[in-house]
């Protein structure tokens, strides 16, 4: 049999095996997908409504009482995209022979998230599998919900702001020259938008494929760098200071974090492991250093609130409840009400958020369209002046 095991290191991955009475006749740590790999998955990636639809069926049947196996050999019949059947049918072979589904699951990183694999081992470990992979079913039908009435929101601003793109393109190319020509013989002098819109059609004209070839080495040099260990960590951290989007993702990381670690407290798992499993589902690496490192701490004997009172990306708010909780005794009531209270503020951001971007996008291109007009009109009421 072949397969993959997760473990810090190879003796735990070893020790892992021989516990599932497992003979190791070879071990080796897995590599990660090349950056090339990576680029042909991304445009073969499973469509997020399948992914959806797999979620909700597989959490019908583990909450009707199928086993994990029998449930993935089921929707192997029932599932139309090919690639998503290929994984599900690798993933029976898998957990049939002795792995965890979150370990079948971790062999797909393009398909399945951190929060996916992330929730499904929490499941696992609290023996909850059948209550947690419900919840996952919500969340990835909220998401998908999510997304959908974002794109839905954009979709007029992006037809008109493609337009726009589209137009000034052919007046850059085909009319501005024209355009140019005409004011050069009468010896006017331009104003400096004209001259500023001449300069930029004749690079465009003259250059074009400088531009395609420096927007593709800045698309590789930046899938490159986010690869890189401090480039996840900058641009993590870039996504939470970026405005509006910023505060929603904050939020959604935060219902992650106490939803997972609720579950896991209800499963009575150990407030440790409990902080490492949850580092893992909420998604962004600048939470999962934190997360980690107070679980470091607990590990010392420091309070689980000691060190989120102090971060910054942490609102005090927060801190302060699982402080309550700890001193009280209801941690886990506290974490099931911060989850309600950041779930809901989730929702009205995004609500806010939806409402902005078509005026917001309006007014950007009512500003692009009023200085490109004024542009080519203005030369021309001056040069009409003249006569």
């Amino acid at each position: 049999m072949r397969g993959v095991v997760e473990s810090e290191s190879e003796e735990g991955a070893k020790e892992l095996l021989l516990e599932r009475e497992f003979s190791v006749l070879s071990l080796k740590e897995r590599v990660r997908q090349s950056f090339w790999q990576e680029s042909i998955d991304l445009f073969s990636r499973v469509p997020s409504k399948d992914l959806v639809i797999f979620a909700r069926q597989f959490s019908v049947m583990i909450d009707s009482g199928v086993r994990e196996v029998q449930a993935l050999r089921i929707l192997l019949d029932q599932t139309e995209h090919e690639k998503l059947k290929s994984i599900i049918s690798d993933m029976a072979d898998e957990v049939e022979g002795g792995a965890k589904i979150s370990e079948a699951m971790g062999k797909y990183p393009g398909v399945f998230s951190d929060f996916f694999i992330g929730i499904i081992r929490s499941g696992e470990t609290t023996g909850r599998l059948a209550e947690v992979v419900s919840y996952l079913a919500d969340q990835e039908e909220k998401d998908y919900d999510l997304r959908q009435r974002i794109r839905g929101a954009l979709i007029y601003p992006a037809f008109i702001v493609g337009g726009l793109i589209v137009v000034s393109f052919i007046m850059m190319i085909y009319v501005v020259p024209n355009l140019t020509d005409v004011l050069k013989e009468t010896g006017a002098v331009l104003p400096w938008s004209t001259r500023a819109l001449i300069a930029v059609s004749d690079f465009i004209v003259n250059f074009w494929w400088v531009m395609l070839i420096v927007a593709i080495a800045a698309f590789i040099a930046f899938r490159f760098y986010k690869r890189t260990e401090d480039g996840e960590q900058n641009w993590d951290r870039f996504k939470l200071h970026v405005p509006i989007l910023g505060s929603v993702l904050q939020k959604l990381y935060l219902v992650r974090f106490t939803r997972s670690l609720h579950t896991l407290f209800k499963g009575d798992v150990d407030i440790v492991d409990s902080l490492k499993i949850a580092s893992t589902v909420v998604g962004n690496i600048v939470y999962k250093d934190l997360i980690l490192k107070t679980a470091k701490q607990v590990e010392d004997g420091e309070s689980i609130s000691k060190e989120f009172s102090k971060s910054e990306i942490m609102p005090p708010m927060l801190g302060q409840m699982l402080a309550v909780g700890e001193q009280s005794g209801k941690l886990e009531e506290v974490l099931d009400k911060l989850t309600g209270f950041y779930a809901r503020e989730v929702d009205n951001s995004v609500q806010s958020l939806v409402t902005l971007i078509e005026p917001i996008v309006m007014i950007l291109i009512g500003v692009a369209v009023g200085v490109m007009v004024a542009a080519v009109i203005m030369p021309m009421y001056n040069l009409a002046g003249q006569l």
